[in-house]
């Protein structure tokens, strides 16, 4: 059974107007309504948003970070030197309402407020800090560009320098300057090579005659003490000798010390000298040795 034409054509219109009316709005957009050409106070989403068909009109703002690519601009620096510098915009939609009301064409007008700026900005600067100081300036031109923008309803968060190319002669200049630097960095790191080694080889040589010095010393000390040492180990055996002689003697008696004496007498004698020795205990001596002979021939 065929469904009548125009119950066909209401069903049809109820899902357009149904259609019209559910909007779903994901977590990274919103929706600028404006209902019969004015904007509402706040923007729709995230979500399921229900409009008044063919009374409201919604428009998407993206809210995600994205980036616009600035191509090859050429820039004229402070000392009359020109150069191509391309760069790269971050920004983020802080305001859906007024990144729609504000400005028809974001894309297009933060291009023009960008190299506008970065011309500015390179004029105040000579070529060798444009070079060297690229963070600097991509701060000056985030701050700049973000006091303009910041009505748009937009962030710019980031601005980097992609690329600086100077012309061709600054270029060979800079190669030959580089060069001469490198060899000159060379000529340096090779006479400090140099100073550190004779600097080494002459505290090595130092450390040497120290340590030689160091040792002769001890061995004069050593030498020195093992002499003291054997002077008071012979000191003592003498003193231990004449203390042992100084015993021995002691128990020697007259008799003994008497045949000695003539043994030393006689030694005398034998001398082939000419002179004749003739001690004062010699009749004192002859009495004891007589009397010894007399009480021997008496014993007998």
């Amino acid at each position: 059974m065929l469904m009548p034409t125009g119950l066909m054509i209401t069903a049809v219109i109820v899902v357009v107007l149904v259609f019209m009316t559910l909007k779903v709005v994901p977590e990274y957009q919103r929706l600028v309504v404006l209902r019969l050409g004015k904007v509402l106070e706040r923007p729709k989403g995230p979500g399921i948003v229900i409009l008044i068909p063919l009374v409201d009109k919604a428009v998407r703002v993206d809210l995600r970070e994205k980036y616009n690519e600035i191509p090859h601009q050429t820039c004229i620096t402070k000392d009359n030197a020109s150069i191509s510098v391309d760069f790269l915009i971050y920004s983020k939609v802080v305001d859906p309402i007024a990144s729609f009301v504000q400005v028809q064409d974001f894309d297009a007008a933060a291009e023009g407020i960008a190299v506008t700026t970065l011309r500015a900005v390179v004029g105040d600067i000579a070529l060798d800090d444009v070079l060297a100081k690229r963070e600097e300036i991509n701060h000056v031109l985030q701050t700049k560009m973000d006091q303009v923008t910041t009505r748009w309803g937009v962030k710019i968060t980031t601005v980097e320098i992609r690329e600086i190319t100077p012309p061709k002669d600054i270029l060979d200049a800079m190669g030959r300057q580089m060069s001469a630097e490198r060899s000159r960095r060379a000529t340096v790191t090779e006479a400090e090579g140099t100073k550190a080694a004779a600097i080494t080889v002459a505290d090595g040589e130092k450390q040497a005659v120290i340590l030689k010095a160091e040792g002769d010393r001890q061995a004069r000390i050593l030498n020195a003490e093992g002499e003291r040492q054997a002077a008071i180990l012979r000191a003592e055996g003498f003193s231990l000798a004449l203390s042992k002689i100084f015993e021995v003697a002691k128990g020697v008696d007259a008799k003994t010390m008497s045949l000695q004496y003539l043994d030393a007498l006689r030694t005398l004698g034998a001398s082939p000298s000419t002179k004749f020795v003739l001690p004062l205990e010699l009749t004192s001596l002859l009495s004891g040795v007589m009397g010894d002979s007399r009480k021997a021939f008496t014993s007998e």
